[in-house]
């Protein structure tokens, strides 16, 4: 048996990375169309893909599988701009705040399928739900992270309890993105990343003492 070149192993893994994208890339589109995830059969993303039932299992574990991977890039995006906000820096504060949010619905709302399908299938299936509750929580740590450490510049007042704001932070800022995401057509955008930075800014970083 002639052995593998390295030439070869490339090829081989350049065309199993086209493959993956192409898979993913159907499934996104045919989200974006509208259909909901729970109605979109292995079968159907095999059709549209124009790949064999050998090879898709080849790539994915499941059509949850793809999904989970579609939104691998996305959360570290979002959590990109998260871990790039300083509350405490010269040019931070709600303004800054403000620019991070319309960033952040700006990317909710390119990818507006996707994060739906998220939403739903975490619902019914504990894989996804592992991974949507897994990206909030890295959120919740970076939130959490960044509201101690204000605690400790004397910033943000010591009673704030970090754990229960983070939670409402993080937890109530996703259902209210995705709610505005779902009857809004864009024209609100800057409306809500002003009202929810302003809101999280005074409520929990600049919260009055006592």
């Amino acid at each position: 048996m002639r052995p593998v070149t390295r030439r070869q192993a490339g090829h081989h893994a350049a065309r199993s990375a086209a493959t993956r994208a192409h898979v993913m890339h159907t499934l996104e589109r045919l989200l974006d169309s509208g259909e909901a995830f729970s109605e979109i059969s292995v079968q159907r993303i095999l059709e549209e893909a124009g790949v064999s039932r050998a090879t898709f299992y080849a790539h994915f574990d499941s059509k949850a599988d793809v999904l989970a991977r579609l939104t691998d890039e996305l959360r570290e995006s979002l959590l990109t701009l998260a871990r790039r906000w300083d509350p405490g820096a010269e040019e931070g504060g709600p303004v800054r705040f403000v620019r991070f949010f319309e960033e952040v619905i700006t990317i909710h709302r390119a990818h507006q399928g996707v994060l739906g399908a998220v939403r739903e299938a975490a619902a019914y299936d504990p894989a996804v739900s592992d991974f949507y509750t897994a990206e909030l929580d890295g959120f919740d740590e970076t939130v959490r992270r960044t509201l101690r450490a204000e605690q400790a510049a004397g910033a943000t007042p010591a009673d704030v309890d970090v754990g229960a704001a983070s939670r409402v932070i993080v937890w109530g800022g996703a259902q209210a993105i995705a709610h505005h995401l779902a009857v809004d057509d864009g024209s609100g955008d800057a409306a809500l990343a002003r009202e929810l930075a302003l809101i999280w800014w005074h409520g929990a970083y600049r919260r009055p003492a006592g």
